[in-house]
């Protein structure tokens, strides 16, 4: 058999032309020499499986037909050449390659594929089947040699018919790109023009042939897509970036950036425009690609561009966060935006308003835009780097934004002043809502995609802005965690100086209060139900956590206010109760007046004031005892102490307050 399909090989090899007058035979020697090889291919397969010690033998017949094929593909390609040459293909350009190519009106078009008949149609079919045949039989052969191993990428490979079509008719192009290097979106346009034109024809024409041929898994509309996406990218790759990458060195040099980068933005632009376009065109014959399969997408973007040059990828993010954040310059000034809310500050999942100042939306617009560009590349690996380099900086820069306002803020007035509390609040406003959106948008399937592309990827660093190399951390919350945690911490961090400013100035307040010990011995003075000395205490407090409540949104106001309840607790509590003051019984209803009015300041606020001052609420209530219940604590320790409600205190604190408690008969 072997040496059948040798003479088979040469009595076609003989054959110098499909114009020969011997074509027909030369034509049907090949199809004689491919079936003979299919079935070799068939006895091959049997023998592995069957007889695997004969591996040598199996390797000799391998050897000899590799020999036969050698000859035959270029042979085959050859005359498959000369008779798209005979066609007219590739069909003439220049009614596609006007002045305004991408005006969207389309001309009407000759397709050989539809015009050709008669014999040179025959004549296209058989050696379109022939081909398509040599491949599949190319493919039966790789899968058995790649036995045992990951054979899915060696065996797809593009199909060799429409190469053929693509080939000539991307050169035939390329004399017209050569002239639109400055207007790029004349080469997009004829590329999207001549592949829509003629796309129908792949599936009514040559897919039927491309089946008989039992060539599975093979899509004729979907391999001249992505023949004519791949041979754009490649020009791209060739002439077009490497020019405007020189462009941006030369600027470099003298300082003028602009034009170079703009024209870099809009390439791109042009790239995702078209991709989208492609994507509509291969979603509309019913196509389904999968977009978490890099493999695919990747066939039909021209973004893939990018894949093999990674250092224009990270060229594009640092273009792309220069130009955002110097749209951002106005806004990020402009003191308006940081008084003005955002109008509907609130998120579809909650229904808390953030009272985020206007500039937020500036910010995350931005910053929504690189997403959405984000989107266009074909892969999870290239989105998570594009995202890093590009978008993350977006978010850095909002925190310094918001860092730079509140030391402001608290260099120029200690945050004494209500304007200056309002800048505070208003940037801890921003923080929480900033981070709210990137919370939800982290439970976006795009974003979860991503996550779970770097959870496998476990290990592998990553590199930052700077080119630094760093261990790839906070997986295990999404692609922005580290951001998220920062603007958390920066909230936490401000909403607990303001605690503490207003603290202190309560504190200044009381110090008469504090200091007054003779007060404990003496009840309140007539028509009064708060101490004359606590009032103005009261009266700054009031006023302050009026601003606060007024300016801040209501989850971080929780936060102030608490954190401020318990700070007022633990001033009283050492000040007074663990002051060794005597507390005679108009004292102790002097302390209780104080503390009722105390409360009822946060009373606005929580339905139990009194729970979040726990320490003074414990110790009004001991001083509130009788004097035998009070003897019998200093004996009955913490088993008292639990009997009678106090778990905030400790035995030496209670044994204090009792000794402080004087009796009168």
């Amino acid at each position: 058999m072997i040496g059948d399909i040798e003479d088979a090989v040469s009595s076609t090899m003989k054959k110098n032309s499909w114009k020969h007058s011997s074509k027909q035979n030369s034509e049907e020697m090949r199809l004689v020499a491919i079936k003979t090889l299919k079935l070799i291919e068939d006895i091959l397969t049997s023998v592995t499986k069957t007889h695997p010690q004969w591996e040598h033998l199996v390797s000799a017949v391998d050897h000899r037909v590799d020999r036969a094929l050698a000859i035959l593909r270029p042979h085959a390609i050859a005359d498959h050449r000369a008779l798209l040459t005979s066609l007219g293909w590739p069909p003439p350009l220049a009614i596609l390659t006007s002045s305004t190519p991408d005006t969207g009106r389309s001309t009407e078009v000759l397709n050989p594929l539809f015009t050709m008949q008669g014999d040179l149609k025959d004549q296209y079919c058989e050696n379109f089947f022939a081909l398509c045949s040599l491949q599949e039989l190319q493919r039966r052969r790789k899968s058995r040699q790649l036995e045992g191993y990951n054979r899915e990428l060696a065996l797809h490979q593009p199909l060799w018919v429409i190469e053929e079509l693509v080939n000539p008719i991307s050169l035939a192009s390329q004399r017209h790109f050569t002239k639109w290097v400055d207007k790029p979106e004349f080469i997009f346009a004829l590329v999207y023009k001549i592949t829509r034109d003629y796309v129908d024809s792949m599936d009514e024409l040559l897919q039927p042939l491309v089946d008989e041929a039992m060539l599975t898994g093979y899509s004729c509309r979907e391999e001249w897509i992505s023949a004519m996406v791949s041979s754009l990218s490649t020009y791209l790759a060739k002439e077009i970036f490497p020019k405007y990458a020189g462009q941006l060195d030369e600027d470099s040099i003298t300082g003028s950036q602009s034009q170079a980068r703009i024209s870099w933005l809009y390439l791109v632009d042009l790239m995702i425009s078209f991709d989208k376009q492609i994507k509509s065109l291969i979603e509309h014959s019913g196509i389904l690609l999968s977009l978490q399969d890099d493999g695919d997408f990747s066939k039909v973007s021209s973004l893939s561009v990018f894949c093999d040059r990674p250092d224009w990828l990270d060229l594009w993010a640092e273009i792309e966060i220069s130009d955002i954040l110097e749209k951002l310059k106005p806004d990020t000034s402009d003191e308006r935006n940081w008084t003005m809310k955002v109008q509907g500050a609130v998120l579809l999942s909650a229904t808390e308003d953030y009272k985020a100042p206007a500039v937020c939306s500036a910010y995350l617009r931005c910053l929504s835009s690189v997403v959405d560009r984000c989107r266009s590349l074909p892969s999870i690996s290239m989105r998570s780097r594009f995202l890093r380099l590009a978008a993350v900086p977006i978010i850095q820069k909002f925190l310094d934004c918001l860092l730079i306002r509140c030391q402001e803020a608290e260099g120029l007035t200690a945050l004494t002043d209500d304007d200056a509390l309002v800048k505070v609040a208003n940037s801890i406003n921003a923080a929480r809502y900033f981070e709210s959106v990137l919370k939800e948008w982290s439970e976006d399937v795009f974003f979860l995609e991503i996550w779970s592309g770097q959870s496998d990827q476990l290990g592998i660093s990553v590199g930052d802005q700077n080119g630094n190399v760093e261990p790839v951390e906070g997986l295990e919350s999404g692609i922005f965690y580290e951001e998220i945690v920062k603007l958390e911490e920066f909230r936490i961090e401000w909403a607990e100086k303001l605690s503490v400013v207003i603290l202190r100035g309560f504190d200044a307040q009381c110090r008469d209060y504090m200091k007054n010990r003779r007060q404990w011995q003496e009840k309140s003075e007539d028509g009064w139900t708060v101490s004359k000395f606590l009032v103005g205490a009261l009266d700054y407090l009031q006023g302050k956590m009026s601003v606060v409540e007024n300016g801040l949104n209501g989850i971080d106001f929780v936060g102030v206010w608490r954190s401020l309840a318990a700070g007022i607790d633990r001033s009283f509590f050492n000040g007074i109760l663990m002051s060794n003051v005597k507390f005679y019984d108009g004292g102790v209803e002097r302390f209780g007046s104080d503390l009722e009015v105390l409360f009822g300041a946060f009373g606005a606020w929580c339905l139990r004031p009194e729970g979040f001052f726990p320490r003074v609420s414990e110790g009004l209530k001991l001083l509130k005892m009788k004097e035998e219940k009070l003897q019998n604590s200093l004996a009955g320790g913490e088993k008292w102490m639990k009997e009678n409600g106090i778990r905030h205190l400790n035995v030496p604190d209670v044994e204090k307050i009792v000794k402080s408690r004087v009796f009168t008969s």
